[in-house]
């Protein structure tokens, strides 16, 4: 056995900004996770508290309150063909923003067979329709408030505590979308000049991935609890 001299085998820290930078890049080598990645985990576990504590703070309230609250199926209903159809426009926008995760996917897959162009151009489809859910809901609020008369205080269709809630968490979502449209945007086309060629990988999609997932499964949970209970 060829003996391994005591300083190569106990090694200490490299002196200065390079041993300090060894030790916070220790984790990287221990789990085989990027900085980007880890990082995105951490912000969506820290959304997941705030949107968690909002939709908890949303269902005591609409528990507790003692006056009647408004019914989803008369509040959110659209005219078509001259007859009000219920959650119309909600189930158009939960179609739109499910079929964005899709292409996201697919932007994905592509990302993996190093496909930049076309992962690009499925990040561009997939903002697209995010930037159309914010549309729809700009349609929605504008209808609440200009023609319900529903405000953050009061509404005349029950509960003072609809309006409140009702803005501030699909709101709160809807500025995560617009801020997911402009990333996706952005890293789009940072990949269609080729701006992550020289790192060897396109894992940024990924993580732009992750981020978008997280901001429909949260819709998934805003759907159930605001519109159909």
């Amino acid at each position: 056995m060829t003996d391994v001299p005591l300083s190569a085998s106990h090694a200490g820290p490299a002196p200065g900004w390079r041993g300090l930078v060894a030790d916070w890049s220790g984790d990287q080598q221990t789990f085989q996770v990027a900085w980007g990645k880890a990082m995105m985990w951490i912000f969506l576990l820290s959304d997941t508290f705030i949107f968690g504590s909002f939709l908890t703070g949303y269902m005591t309230v609409r528990a507790s309150t003692t006056v009647p609250w408004p019914n989803p199926s008369e509040v959110f209903s659209l005219d078509f063909a001259g007859q009000p159809v219920p959650l119309l426009l909600i189930a158009i926008m939960t179609f739109v923003l499910i079929s964005s995760s899709g292409t996201m996917a697919m932007a994905v897959n592509c990302a993996y067979r190093r496909d930049r162009v076309n992962a690009a151009r499925l990040m561009f489809v997939t903002a697209a329709f995010g930037a159309t859910f914010v549309g729809m809901q700009a349609f929605e609020w504008s209808k609440l408030i200009l023609d319900e008369g529903v405000r953050p205080w009061g509404n005349p269709m029950g509960a003072a505590q609809f309006g409140s809630t009702f803005f501030m968490i699909t709101g709160f979502h809807g500025l995560h979308v617009t801020a997911g449209v402009i990333y996706l945007c952005v890293v789009a086309l940072r990949l269609m000049a080729g701006k992550y060629d020289k790192r060897g990988n396109y894992q940024i999609v990924e993580i732009a991935g992750l981020y978008w997932h997280f901001v429909d499964l949260v819709w998934v949970f805003i759907f159930a609890l605001f519109y159909l209970w």
